[in-house]
């Protein structure tokens, strides 16, 4: 690990903290202060028009698409100090749009894409949402059936994506189909740009335990998009797929040790607030627990190094996945037994997002703790399941022999 920042990055550090001065309230305490989720809402919008304003979307973007030209090293340095501000890095869709589908237009993407497409990201004309997972093609992506065919001079798409992120927001989303039914499932595929405004395109929302739906199911009926939408090669989309899941990796190795830390701090707070801080079984888990986010600091840095030396995402981010989400369903039980009997009433606010933590500046309240719970949970299972980071770290990592594949 070899993480130097160097003089230009903590300038641009100082150009950040000045600007959160200038834009946010003096009494601010982070988002997640805001008590009620539709205020929290109207703030994300109006912070992510700021952002645009301020020319702080797309920082490592080259200029003539409106972003500044800037490092991987400015990028991480940004997404510190807005987690440790409590502030998102952008609105509801921009996980989707900036740090995925743009970045990898950047990449894969043609002249005439990079044109049209980055500006309308940055600007927030266009709104993203991912079209991966399928009800039968989850862990196992490559076995989805969604398939697009040309039909006059455009893609025809038809099947069914599921779990699908903030797809009651977007007004584009990228497809991952299958235009060559007779190769290989790894190949045939191709990534497909679709604007879902459009007849034979319906969007149903999937309520989750949390009370929440940010979650959706996506059904293409011969819904259209024309041929210069895809992005890469055609019957080459797996490539292209697996570019876009990396571009995540290392926003957070910086942001999920400090957000995990900020959770603890809370349940450090919890255990006071409870009269139970000096019991030595809540010591004992609480020290467990601090040595746990130390450690995923430390991971975060490893990844962190590779992501700034430009290499591709290695078995070190299963490895952080894998700890990270196990991790959090041991600290959110610590947190149900510290509130006790008062847990079973639903007090507050739930958490802006349905994963990971709850945002900087949470409240102690049920609701938080509730939401941060079931989250937990799912943890395990959205961005490859926990099954899955295992073999993967089991066949790379420790060379052990593939698990014996089910005959078809």
């Amino acid at each position: 690990m070899d993480i130097e920042y160097g003089a230009e990055a903590e300038q641009f550090r100082l150009e950040i903290r000045a600007i959160l001065a200038e834009e946010l309230p003096a009494d601010w305490a982070g988002i997640g202060a805001i008590p009620h989720l539709d205020e929290t809402n109207e703030f994300v919008e109006h912070w992510r028009q700021v952002l645009h304003r301020r020319g702080l979307l797309g920082i490592t973007w080259p200029t003539s698409y409106g972003g500044r030209g800037l490092t991987k090293l400015h990028q991480v340095v940004l997404t510190e100090e807005f987690a440790k501000a409590g502030v998102p890095t952008g609105g509801h869709n921009d996980t989707f749009g900036i740090k995925m589908v743009g970045n990898t237009l950047l990449l894969w993407g043609t002249d005439e894409q990079k044109e049209y497409f980055l500006p309308r990201i940055l600007s927030g004309e266009l709104r993203w949402c991912q079209g991966y997972s399928e009800p039968g093609a989850g862990s196992d992506l490559a076995g989805l059936s969604t398939r697009a065919t040309e039909r006059d001079g455009e893609w025809a798409i038809d099947g069914q994506k599921v779990w699908t992120s903030q797809a009651h927001r977007a007004n584009w989303i990228f497809v991952l189909a299958r235009t060559n039914p007779s190769a290989p499932k790894h190949r045939g595929l191709s990534f497909l740009l679709v604007p879902m405004e459009q007849p034979g395109v319906e969007v149903r929302p999937i309520r989750s335990a949390t009370g929440d739906s940010e979650f959706n199911e996506v059904f293409f009926d011969g819904a259209r998009t024309p041929l210069e939408n895809v992005v890469g090669p055609v019957d080459s989309g797996w490539k292209v797929a697996q570019t876009l899941l990396g571009y995540e990796r290392g926003d957070e190795a910086a942001t999920n040790p400090i957000l995990f830390r900020s959770e603890f701090d809370r349940i450090v707070t919890l255990a006071r607030d409870n009269g139970v801080a000096d019991d030595p079984v809540v010591r004992q888990r609480l020290a467990q627990l601090f040595i746990e986010v130390e450690i995923m600091r430390c991971l975060g840095y490893r990844v962190l190094t590779g992501y700034l030396s430009g290499s591709a995402p290695g078995p070190e981010s299963s490895v952080s996945k894998l700890y990270w989400s196990e991790y959090h369903k041991r600290a959110t039980d610590l947190a149900f037994d510290l509130a006790g009997m008062r847990i079973q009433v639903d007090v507050g606010r739930r958490p802006l997002r349905g994963y990971r933590t709850d945002d900087p500046g949470a409240r102690n309240t049920t609701a938080s703790w509730i939401g941060s719970y079931l989250n937990a949970r799912s943890g395990t299972i959205y961005a490859g399941t926990s099954e899955v980071q295992r073999n993967i770290v089991a066949e790379t990592v420790l060379g052990l022999p593939r698990e014996p594949r089910r005959a078809s």
